[in-house]
């Protein structure tokens, strides 16, 4: 993978902030960090994006004639299906 050298500008507390990230021994350096916050935002708008998708699906689908109960246990089936 190549690696692209970027510059930013950051404040004076946002520096103090990633100083002491790193001083606390979780990073090694700036770039450590920089590169840990871009991958939690991606895996955060890959979660949003799914139940964004979840919702649009609902709305799609209409009024059902179902009752809250038959949809709550099809929800936990469907939960299960998936964390089994």
């Amino acid at each position: 993978m190549a690696l692209v050298k970027k510059s930013i500008t950051v404040t004076d507390r946002q520096e103090q902030w990633i100083r002491d990230q790193i001083a606390s021994g979780e990073y090694g350096n700036d770039s450590e960090y920089f590169r840990d916050l871009i991958r939690r935002d991606r895996k955060r708008k890959g979660r949003f994006g799914a139940l964004q998708e979840a919702i649009a699906e609902g709305l799609d689908s209409g009024i059902g004639d179902r009752t809250v109960k038959e949809v709550w246990a099809e929800a936990e089936k469907r939960y299960r299906a998936r964390h089994a």
